[in-house]
C-alpha cells in the first residue's frame, strides 16, 4: 500500500503590485482658433492644415498613456496569473495529498473489514470441520445401533421358542421390550440430530460462501485502492478520464459498505454460534444415549442372569423330587410285589381252610355239628377271604400310586426337559449372543 504521507502545504505568494483600477485621465481638445486656423464653413468636413505643437505633445502624451495603462495591466495580469498559478498548483498538491491521504484511510478500512472477514472465514471453516467430525460420528453412532436391536430383537425370537410351561412375560421380556423402544427413539433422535447437523453445514457453507465474496471484493478493492494511491504526477499510466468524476448511481455510501460487511460477519459468527452450541447438543446427546444403552443392556444381562438363576434352581429342585419319584417308584414296585406275593401267600390257608369245610361238610348224620371246629373254620375263611381283599384292594391303591409316581414322573422329566431348553435358550443362544454388544466407545460414535 503507498504510504500516505504528508505533503506540506503553502499559502499562494503576495502579489507584488496592488491591483486597483488606473484614474481615466480627461482630455480635451484644442480649438484651432487663431489666425492661422483653418475653421471656417469651406473646411468643416476635412482638415488640411498641419498639426500644432500642442497637438503633437498631446498626442505623444496619449501614447505614452496608453503605453503605460497596457504596461500596467499586463503585468497586473501577469501578476495575477502568476498567483493563481501558484494557488492552482498549491491546491491540487493539496487536493491530492488529501485524496491520497483518504485512500489511505480506505485502504485501511478496507484492509479492517478484508482481515474480519478472513478470520470469519477461517473460523467458518474450522467449526465446520469439526461438525463435520460430529457429523461422522452421529452416523458411526447411528450405525452401532444397528448391532444392539439386532441383539435385542433375536433375543425376543429365540425366547419365543420356549416350551408353553415356560412361555412366560418375564422380567427379561420387559427389560427387552424396553431395550428395542429405546433403540428405536435412539435412532429416531440420533436421525434427526444428523439431518439438523446437515443443514447447519449447508448453512454455515452459505454465510461462508457470503463471506467468501465479500472478502473477494475487498481484496480486489484493495488492490485498485492501492493502485490508486501509488498514483502521482510522475507516473507514466495516467491518462485523462473526463466521464469518471461522476456518483454512480448503484454506488454504496460508507455506511452502507460498512454495514454490508458486518452484516454478513454477524450472519455468519451467528450460524457460527449455532454451529458450537449444536456441537455441544451433539456431544452430549451421544454420551447420554450411549449411557442409556450400556445401562439398559447391564439391565438386561441382569434380568437374564436372575432368570437363569431361577431356572437352573428350579431345575435343581425338580431333579431332586425326580430323584425322589423315581425311588419312591422302586419302593412302589417292590411294595406291589410284596402284595401280590401276600395275596399269593393266602391262597394256601384259605385252600386248606375251605377245604376242610368241604370235606367236613360230608359228615353223616348227626355229626355236622356245628363244633368249635366248624366255627374256627368258618372264622378262619372268612378272615382268610377278608385280608385277601384288603390285600387286593391295597393293591389296587398301590397300582394306582404306582401309575401317579409315573405321571409324575413324566411330568417332571418334561418340565426338566423345558427348562433345560429355556436354560439353553436363556444362556447359550441369548446371553451368548449380548456378549457382542457394542462398548460404550462405539455407541458413542468414536469408533
Amino acid at each position: 500500500m503507498a504510504q500516505s504521507g504528508v505533503l506540506l502545504t503553502r499559502e499562494p505568494a503576495p502579489q507584488a503590485v496592488p491591483v486597483s483600477e488606473l484614474p481615466m485621465k480627461v482630455y480635451e481638445a484644442a480649438l484651432n482658433t487663431g489666425p492661422d486656423s483653418s475653421c471656417g464653413l469651406a473646411t468643416a468636413g476635412f482638415r488640411t492644415a498641419k498639426y500644432l505643437t500642442e497637438e503633437w505633445h498631446q498626442h505623444n502624451y496619449a501614447q505614452y498613456h496608453q503605453a503605460f495603462a497596457d504596461r500596467d495591466g499586463s503585468e497586473r495580469c501577469r501578476h495575477e496569473s502568476q498567483s493563481l498559478a501558484a494557488y492552482a498548483a498549491a491546491l491540487a498538491q493539496r487536493t491530492q495529498e488529501d485524496s491520497t491521504a483518504k485512500l489511505g484511510q480506505r485502504l485501511q478500512d478496507t484492509h479492517f473489514w478484508k482481515a474480519e472477514l478472513q478470520r470469519e472465514i477461517e473460523d467458518l471453516a474450522a467449526e465446520t470441520d469439526l461438525l463435520a467430525a460430529q457429523k461422522v460420528r452421529l452416523e458411526r453412532a447411528l450405525d452401532a445401533t444397528e448391532v444392539p436391536y439386532t441383539i435385542a430383537t433375536d433375543n425376543l425370537q429365540c425366547r419365543e421358542r420356549r416350551q408353553p410351561a415356560d412361555l412366560v412375560r418375564d422380567q427379561v421380556e420387559t427389560e427387552l421390550l424396553k431395550e428395542v423402544e429405546l433403540i428405536r427413539n435412539v435412532q429416531e433422535l440420533l436421525k434427526r440430530t444428523l439431518m439438523q447437523a446437515v443443514n447447519q453445514m449447508q448453512l454455515n457453507r452459505d454465510h461462508k460462501q457470503i463471506c467468501e465474496m465479500d472478502w473477494s471484493d475487498k481484496v480486489e478493492t484493495y488492490n485498485i485502492d492501492d493502485k490508486c494511491g501509488r498514483y502521482n504526477n510522475q507516473s507514466t499510466n495516467i491518462q485523462f478520464h473526463p466521464s469518471s468524476s461522476k456518483f454512480e448511481e448503484s454506488a454504496s455510501t460508507p455506511e452502507t459498505w460498512a454495514k454490508f460487511s458486518h452484516d454478513n460477519i454477524y450472519r455468519a459468527e451467528r450460524e457460527r454460534l449455532a454451529s458450537i452450541n449444536l456441537r455441544l447438543l451433539i456431544d452430549n446427546i451421544l454420551h447420554d444415549t450411549a449411557e442409556d444403552l450400556r445401562l439398559q443392556c447391564a439391565a438386561v444381562d441382569e434380568a437374564f442372569a436372575k432368570r437363569c438363576e431361577e431356572m437352573e434352581d428350579a431345575k435343581h429342585k425338580l431333579e431332586h423330587h425326580l430323584k425322589k419319584t423315581l425311588k419312591e417308584i422302586g419302593d412302589q414296585e417292590n411294595n406291589i410285589a410284596a402284595l401280590k406275593q401276600a395275596i399269593k401267600d393266602k391262597e394256601a390257608p384259605l385252600k386248606v381252610a375251605q377245604t376242610r369245610l368241604y370235606d367236613r361238610s360230608f359228615r353223616p348224620n348227626v355229626e355236622l355239628c356245628r363244633d368249635p371246629a366248624q366255627f374256627r373254620l368258618i372264622s378262619e375263611v372268612e378272615e382268610l377271604t377278608e385280608s385277601i381283599e384288603s390285600l387286593k384292594q391295597k393293591l389296587l391303591e398301590a397300582e394306582q400310586s404306582l401309575r401317579n409316581l409315573e405321571d409324575t414322573r413324566m411330568s417332571l422329566e418334561k418340565e426338566i426337559a423345558v427348562k433345560s431348553n429355556s436354560i439353553f435358550i436363556d444362556r447359550q443362544k441369548c446371553m451368548a449372543h449380548r456378549t457382542r454388544y457394542p462398548v460404550v466407545l462405539k455407541l458413542a460414535g468414536y469408533q
